[in-house]
């Protein structure tokens, strides 16, 4: 049976890479991705960071932003209406909004604290990309469905075209990671993967390369 979204013209057209690329690493923080914590230890979150660290390296290696965000809040009254009980235990200076070692220590060139799903809501990361020339956003991080696709849709809105490598984002569950990842692909971005995107920054830093 064909798919109603593809009669009706959704994802009717690629959108490719512009000018420049930027990273955006959305939540990869302890309380998501540490089984140590009520949110965090998923395997598809564990598999999305290892496979962000190398996209992260790339885009530092090319002169390229890296923009990091972790979820967090100065008290729980700062936090917004969210249902999810644990997420008003994601407090500043605790272990919970920690980089994961792993994306830490890939150095990102800017780590945010952001009070809502998307890493561009409330927070500098459009201005910075900006102010980089930046066109093209590689998204990624968790979770999925949530956090990663506000991130997607706000990167819309701003006028970025939006890359979402699949094997670096990951959620709790993987229907649900699935039917995102293939409803922004019908709607707001490409949906590539690490090495394609990995690709695209060599291919750029080969291109900009200035010796």
């Amino acid at each position: 049976m064909s798919d109603i979204y593809e009669q009706r013209g959704y994802g009717s057209r690629t959108l490719g890479i512009g000018a420049k690329l930027g990273v955006v690493v959305v939540d990869f923080q302890r309380g998501f991705t540490d089984g140590a914590f009520p949110m965090g230890g998923g395997e598809m979150v564990d598999q999305a960071v290892r496979n962000t660290v190398p996209v992260i390296e790339a885009a530092k290696r090319a002169g390229l932003p890296v923009i990091a965000c972790v979820n967090g809040y100065d008290t729980a009254r700062g936090a917004p209406h969210w249902k999810i009980a644990p997420v008003f235990d994601l407090l500043r200076g605790s272990e919970s909004v920690e980089l994961d070692p792993r994306i830490a220590a890939a150095e990102p060139d800017v780590v945010l604290m952001k009070s809502a799903p998307s890493i561009f809501f409330g927070t500098s990361a459009a201005a910075i990309l900006t102010k980089e020339r930046v066109d093209t956003v590689i998204v990624t991080g968790c979770i999925t469905s949530g956090c990663v696709r506000a991130s997607v849709v706000d990167a819309f809105s701003l006028g970025f075209r939006v890359m979402v490598p699949h094997d670096c984002v990951g959620d709790h569950d993987e229907a649900a990671h699935a039917q995102n990842l293939k409803d922004v692909e019908r709607r707001y971005a490409d949906i590539i993967d690490a090495a394609t995107a990995i690709d695209a920054i060599e291919r750029w830093r080969q291109a900009n390369d200035r010796g």
